[in-house]
């Protein structure tokens, strides 16, 4: 059984992510394998890709930056988030769903 790309535990999202750092813009880019990919122009050097990878989603999902969790992958580019409570899911997140 393959695992969820994205799933809700509650009013959480949890969402399965593939990051691809140093891009040109941000962006959700869509289905990588079981995974979201996922553009973002930070490099990945001393945490500043995650920093920017929440404060990305933060924004996309209309949430405070403290409600986004990094729960695996903290150092790879394959990374598990949790959302908490978001109060809007983005149109290409919503497609997968």
């Amino acid at each position: 059984m393959t695992e969820k790309t994205i799933f809700r535990d509650d009013d959480d999202l949890i969402i399965r992510l593939y990051i691809q750092p140093k891009a040109s813009r941000d962006q959700i880019v869509g289905l990588h394998g079981n995974e979201v990919k996922i553009a973002i122009t930070a490099p990945p050097v001393d945490g500043k890709a995650n920093a920017h990878l929440v404060k990305y989603l933060a924004k996309q999902f209309k949430v405070a930056r403290g409600l986004i969790h990094v729960e695996k992958g903290l150092q790879g580019r394959h990374k598990q988030i949790r959302i908490k409570a978001p109060k809007v899911i983005p149109s290409e997140i919503a497609t997968i769903m």
